[in-house]
């Protein structure tokens, strides 16, 4: 079948700006000899051919009337050889009528079956018959391809279709004997002509993936070519799947795209190369349009089809979308279509098509152009709201997943880094977490789930929660993990996850690891160098029946540490060591910039650290948690042991006081002797072994009291007539925070004081 180039395969002369996927169709009134035949008319449209015709058979063509050129025997000849070709390929006209047959299921299937009761609503079907435009215009009944037309004599290859296709002579249309403003498209004359420009539109407005890109293709795939301007109405809100909407139906002004009008000195129409992008049409001053059951508009919209606006009903509803104080002009006769958009079971919006005075109004057949585009462009919204909505559940539920905000413990500063596989499926297994800890530690956790999907997310949050708790019980690092793989093991068989667990102290200036098939971290020093920390791999957490070791490492001031999952350094370009070498380097040639004695900002090294990754070279997530180690010194640190006698806590008042006179902070003697006379009391009273104090300057000032007893305090309201039960309340009241923490060996009871 040989396929006839359209009006963007060729550049012509006069015609108007073409759509750059190829939207923009032309047919003109035929040139010289070349012209159109004269075409047999259908019901409703003057402009179709019969389909009754055999396939195979030959169809002369008189010459159109008005041209009074007529072809000489030589033309003649040729054209009758063409003729006579053509006869003998009954599948070009058999694939034609089949192309027109698609297209007319196509259209049944976004027009309401016949003798349903449309509901706007509930989105129901109209009762009006199936092919008319509700007055009885019949719709598209036949199709016909270019390769019908025969060629000029002489003309090699596509040089007769396109002086077919341009204008004639004097730039003056066939019908009307006007000519067409220079760049204005000229009207789609042939049904081959409509089931392209549908094609490409409905392919154009099918590429969005969101609300705005599948309303923005509808805007582009019409202006100029179908329409002059376009405004699209949504309902609000836009109804979710099958949830029924509550309260009234509103439609708001979504997005308007139109050709903007500019006229010259003696005011003649001179279009712009390009439409606007995008641009608003001033004149509609109404945003906002409730739809009244019973009224103008809700009838078009329940009757589901598009409509002209040239009935006085039309008019009504046309005027009541508008507003009442719109300033948009309409143009006479049928330049103006609205048709209802209808989704998978009720209508969400409506689209107003417009063309200007200057060009063709709209033909009996456009109307079901109009049904096409509105039926993918309301199905399209669907699914981009049902797409949106998935995406924002899971999106949602991996932002809770992870926390929403690091702490701030003493002696140690953290930057985090989360970036999802992908933009489309934001849920994964990879999470990070750090996790204050009594004494002022902290426990820094990373942690990957295998897969991507929901069901890694849900998992990732169970493990996540079980290392908290875990970590509140204040246990080592490797009867964590082991607690871990328990716990991943009644999730199920294959719920396989790695994880590294560490606790910073940042008194003692000393980090304890434990590994569970997760890559190694990196500690960056302060002179400048990296290296990537010697920790036993261990295995994956739920293979069960492995024993974890947790090892000790120095971790001196000004050092940072980078806990990663495998997605920052394993990619399909690269093996897991060569991507861990790789972060190293990257890693100390940044911290090199900065100079040996002033470490580069965290959040920076961080962003430093992402850009290792070129495009195309992440298909995991990925997880980061830094940790600038900056400890707290000996000389703000003290630490007592007092026997559990009754002379403990006049004792602790008398250290207590000559600390604070050292560290000359003598506006807190009186409350700190106070609190801990209050809390040493307490833990003597029920302590079998010595209990330890301890105070900590810092930006605040910290007391730790700790105990063998397991048992936390709890604070309750004293009586009148009780002599105890008051230290807590008062510890409540006076200091900045307080709590509890039960140890493996005990507890500690805490709280803080402002300096200031």
């Amino acid at each position: 079948m040989t396929e006839h180039p359209t009006s963007f395969d060729h550049s012509q002369t006069g015609t108007g700006p073409t759509d750059a996927h190829g939207a923009l169709l032309h047919t003109s009134a035929p040139s010289g000899a070349s012209a159109l035949p004269q075409q047999s008319r259908a019901a409703g449209s003057e402009h179709s051919q019969s389909l009754s015709a055999e396939p195979g058979a030959h169809r002369p063509r008189p010459a159109p009337e008005g041209i009074p050129a007529q072809p000489d025997a030589a033309t003649r000849a040729a054209e009758a050889t063409a003729t006579e070709a053509m006869a003998v390929e009954p599948t070009t006209t058999e694939a034609t009528t089949a192309e027109a047959m698609t297209t007319e299921t196509v259209t049944a299937e976004a027009e309401p079956a016949e003798g349903a009761t449309p509901d706007a609503e509930t989105g129901t079907d109209a009762g009006t018959p199936h092919g008319t435009d509700g007055g009885g215009t019949p719709g598209v009944a036949s199709a016909r391809t270019d390769a019908e037309a025969p060629r000029a004599a002489g003309a090699p290859g596509g040089q007769g279709r396109r002086s077919r296709r341009g204008l004639p002579p004097g730039g003056k249309e066939r019908r009307t004997g006007r000519g067409l403003p220079p760049g204005r498209p000229t009207p789609m004359r042939r049904d081959g002509d409509r089931l392209r420009f549908v094609g490409a539109a409905t392919r154009r407005i099918a590429r969005g993936m969101d609300l705005d890109e599948i309303v923005m293709g509808l805007c582009r795939a019409t202006v100029p070519t179908f329409s002059d301007a376009i405004l699209v109405y949504l309902r609000e809100p836009l109804p979710v799947g099958d949830e029924r909407p509550t309260g009234p139906l509103m439609l708001r002004l979504r997005r308007t795209d139109r050709i903007p009008v500019e006229r010259g000195a003696d005011g003649v129409y001179v279009p712009p190369p390009v439409p606007e992008q995008p641009a608003e049409l001033s004149a509609v001053s109404s945003e906002l349009c409730e739809v009244r059951p019973g009224s103008a508009l809700g009838e078009v919209l329940r009757g589901v089809r598009p409509v002209f606006t040239d009935t006085e009903a039309s008019r009504t509803a046309l005027a009541e979308l508008l507003g009442k104080r719109s300033g948009l002009t309409l143009p006479d006769g049928r330049r103006t279509i609205l048709a209802p958009l209808r989704g998978r079971r009720r209508v969400i919006g409506a689209a107003l098509f417009l063309r200007r005075p200057e060009r063709h109004a709209f033909e009996p057949d456009d109307l079901l152009v109009a049904a096409q585009l509105a039926t993918h462009s309301a199905l399209g919204i669907d699914k981009a709201v049902l797409y949106g909505r998935e995406a924002y559940i899971a999106d949602e539920l991996q932002r809770t997943m992870l926390p929403e905000t690091l702490p701030h413990p003493t002696g140690v500063r953290l930057a985090s880094r989360y970036l999802p596989a992908a933009e489309t499926a934001r849920v994964g297994g990879d999470w990070y977490d750090a996790i204050p800890l009594p004494g002022s530690r902290v426990a820094l956790v990373v942690g990957d789930v295998m897969g991507h999907s929901m069901t890694s997310a849900a998992i990732m949050g169970q493990l996540r929660t079980t290392a908290q708790t875990l970590a509140g019980l204040d246990l080592p690092p490797q009867e964590v993990l082991h607690h871990l793989d328990e716990q991943a093991q009644r999730l199920g068989t294959d719920r396989m996850a790695t994880c590294l667990y560490a606790v910073y102290d940042p008194v003692n200036h000393r980090i304890t690891v434990a590994n569970a098939g997760h890559p190694p971290p990196v500690l960056l020093y302060l002179g400048g160098r990296a290296e990537v920390l010697q920790v036993p791999a261990g295995a994956p957490i739920g293979v069960g029946g492995v024993d974890f070791e947790a090892v000790e490492l120095d971790a001196p001031a000004g050092a940072t540490l980078f806990l990663y999952t495998d997605g920052l350094v394993e990619s399909r370009l690269r093996d897991v060591w060569t991507g861990i070498e790789q972060l190293r380097e990257r890693i100390q040639a940044t911290a090199q910039l900065t100079g040996p004695d002033h470490p580069p900002p965290l959040e920076a090294l961080c962003d430093e650290v992402l850009d290792m990754l070129g495009p195309g070279d992440r298909d995991d997530d990925i997880a980061l948690l830094a940790a600038r180690f900056d400890g707290i010194a000996p000389s703000d640190v003290v630490c007592w042991s007092l026997d559990p006698e009754d002379a403990a806590p006049g004792q602790a008042r008398r250290l207590v006081r000559r600390t604070l006179e050292r560290w000359d902070l003598p506006e807190l003697t009186d409350s700190v002797e106070l609190l801990v006379s209050e809390v040493v009391t307490n833990a003597v009273r029920y302590a079998s072994r010595p209990v330890t104090l301890r105070l900590l300057r810092t930006d605040v000032l910290r007391c730790e009291v700790g105990d063998d007893v397991p048992q936390l305090p709890r604070m309750r309201q004293a009586r009148v007539t009780d002599e105890e039960g008051r230290g807590l309340y008062l510890v409540n009241k006076m200091a900045r925070r307080w709590g509890a923490t039960r140890l493996s060996t005990g507890k500690v009871v805490w709280f803080e004081m402002n300096r200031s």
